[in-house]
């Protein structure tokens, strides 16, 4: 279909398969989301992990077979988009934001959850945003390519039409279990790789085109450096992991990776958020010496710059622009009692508005085209940090004061 444009932004989505890695046979069906601007001169990506839209129903399977003769796909029935829909975030810097839908198994026994823990959803994100760095918003990428087994095909105007970048530069994001994919994400194709061989899920995809004779990409590891991702910031909404002995690994192994990353790294809870703080595994945040997931990304000094800030009153769904039945189950008074019923952040309120405008805040450390210039000094005393340490950012919201007197918490490289 065309795309939708609105002003001076465009959105559309792709569909495509993906095979995690040329050596083996495992594949999983996407549709990418994608807000980019009109003139197609998007300075940069933020490629967003959804949390509890993750995953299927019950009747995914009847609904995939329904589909094959009616000629519709489940998949089309998810938009991600409607829940995070930070687009106006992306204007001010020209920026472009995607999302990755996928038919997802955490395991075979129950295909339609995800609980946080499973890096396939990771690669997917790192792979749909090196797709659209170097394709394009085009769902005939096989035509883009000018050399190897499809130089037959190649069309140089879809290759010129189809781009909407000028960087390969990305800042992975998302919410709950998203935002610990993202953390996968945010390591890069190389940490990707060799983490990804060593927990037995090995990644060097190779896209799919729909089709009954499909046509595909090269692998990945084949590609230019520049095609490729290059993860310029990390941005966690209350991230929820897990970890299952032999089946669900976990993130642990790549927060261990960005440790040592001199990258803006941010990460955001609530208050009233038992699902981060209490359910996940490590909770995200904790200010009683017990092992998280901030700690884990700071490495006790190891050199990462990621820093931590938790809303007064800010929920699991307070981030969402839109309702969802299914969020909201993490925030019911029978799951969760860290604030009294009814004081917590509802979807679409001051939570929703704050976490737009720290979107743009983020985006806007950014120089056009570029990564973020300076060291730690630079970053703890950027605009973004300067913004979020404070007790009312905006939006009649408040922070909660964290160990040290502000209201980030940070652990300075040694």
């Amino acid at each position: 279909m065309k795309p939708i444009r609105i002003d001076d932004y465009c959105f559309d989505r792709i569909h495509l398969w993906l095979q995690y890695d040329a050596c083996v046979p495992q594949f999983i069906e996407m549709v990418v989301e994608v807000f980019y601007p009109a003139n197609r001169k998007a300075n940069g990506l933020v490629m967003f992990d959804h949390g509890f839209l993750i995953g299927n129903d019950l009747l995914w399977y009847p609904k995939k077979i329904a589909g094959m003769l009616l000629d519709d796909n489940p998949l089309f029935g998810i938009n991600p988009s409607d829940y995070y829909n930070y687009s106006s975030a992306l204007v001010e810097k020209n920026w472009a934001m995607a999302f990755v839908s996928a038919s997802h198994a955490q395991v075979d026994w129950m295909p339609w959850t995800d609980i946080g823990g499973n890096p396939r959803v990771g690669q997917e994100a790192y792979a749909a945003a090196s797709y659209l760095i170097k394709y394009g918003m085009t769902n005939f990428f096989w035509l883009v390519e000018a050399e190897g087994h499809n130089s037959r095909s190649f069309d140089a105007e879809l290759a010129s039409k189809a781009k909407f970048l000028i960087s390969n530069n990305v800042i992975f994001a998302g919410h709950s279990v998203g935002g610990a994919h993202a953390q996968a994400a945010a390591c890069g194709f190389d940490t990707l790789r060799q983490i990804g061989a060593n927990q037995c899920r090995p990644f060097n995809p190779v896209i799919y085109n729909r089709e009954f004779l499909p046509a595909f990409s090269m692998p990945m590891a084949s590609w230019k450096e520049e095609h490729r991702a290059n993860p310029v910031g990390l941005l966690m909404l209350s991230p929820v992991d897990q970890s299952v002995p032999l089946f669900i690994p976990g993130m642990s192994d790549y927060r261990a990776a960005l440790a040592s990353r001199p990258m803006p790294m941010a990460m955001i809870t609530g208050q009233c958020d038992c699902a981060c703080l209490d359910m996940s595994q490590p909770p995200a945040w904790s200010d009683n010496g017990t092992e998280s997931q901030f700690s884990q990304l700071t490495g006790g000094g190891k050199g990462s710059w990621v820093v931590a800030s938790q809303v007064e009153r800010g929920s699991h769904c307070g981030y969402l622009t839109d309702k969802s039945p299914l969020c909201s189950v993490a925030d019911m008074p029978s799951e969760c009692k860290r604030c009294p019923e009814g004081t917590a952040y509802k979807p679409m309120g001051a939570e929703a508005v704050f976490t737009s405008e720290m979107f743009r805040k983020f985006i806007g450390i950014y120089p056009d085209g570029g990564g973020f210039q300076g060291g730690f000094s630079d970053w703890i005393q950027s605009d973004f940090i300067t913004w979020l340490n404070q007790k009312s950012p905006c939006c009649d919201l408040n922070l909660m004061q964290m160990p040290g007197g502000g209201y980030i918490d940070n652990v300075p490289p040694v």
